[in-house]
């Protein structure tokens, strides 16, 4: 019976190092990962993702998909359409008056070119990755993730590195919620699509991304 249960227990040990994953799709309003949705606006679903009008378009949700995470990635595919130069496209924030923190996507757009801000905040430690040299044009599908391996943050544009940092001082951020197509205040809203977005409790690496463009 024992060497049964060692048995058990080792092959239980791969079970319990995998890393857990939330998939959110954009291809209805109503619900997204079986959550209710706050709809402002009026964005449209198109080819299976929701598309915003850079106006007054977005989509709030009661989940902070990362709360309590000490490593993490968010995958997401998105697509640019231009406009204003300050974008905020995916915002995930705590609830803690006392520690409001902050996990979110944003671009900058110039011209016809636009390129990536990633940002963590939190009490303790604030690190934005950008590069202005780095740009996409826009009217395409991309693959953008962030990583934080506990060490190092990185940022990705179709699995190309695109910054990464150290930051020290990271405290897993706690429950929240999250706007997509908007800073969650309401400014900066986002004109373009998003398709899926992907959120798990490890740093993976490039070959370990999910979503399709």
């Amino acid at each position: 019976m024992r060497a049964l249960a060692t048995i058990v227990a080792l092959l239980a040990l791969p079970l319990a190092a995998q890393a857990r994953s939330v998939t959110w799709t954009f291809d209805r309003l109503d619900r997204v990962g079986g959550l209710p949705t706050q709809v402002i606006g009026q964005p449209l679903v198109e080819d299976g993702a929701t598309v915003f009008d850079g106006v007054d378009d977005a989509l709030y949700l009661p989940r902070h998909p990362l709360a309590g995470a000490k490593a993490f990635t968010v995958e997401a595919v998105f697509r640019p359409d231009g406009g204003a130069f300050e974008q905020r496209w995916l915002h995930l924030a705590s609830n803690d008056l006392a520690n409001q923190t902050r996990l979110l996507f944003e671009i900058r757009v110039v011209g016809q070119s636009w390129y990536l801000d990633s940002f963590i905040k939190g009490k303790g430690y604030s690190q934005v990755l950008i590069d202005p040299g780095k740009l996409h044009p826009v009217g395409r599908w991309y693959h953008v993730a962030q990583t934080f391996d506990g060490t190092t943050y990185r940022s990705y544009v179709n699995g190309v590195l695109e910054g990464e940092a150290q930051v020290s001082g990271f405290v897993p951020q706690g429950p929240g919620n999250a706007s997509v197509g908007v800073r969650y205040n309401r400014v900066n809203f986002f004109h373009g699509a998003v398709r899926a977005a992907r959120f798990t409790d490890r740093a993976l690496p490039p070959s370990k991304f999910r979503l399709a463009r």
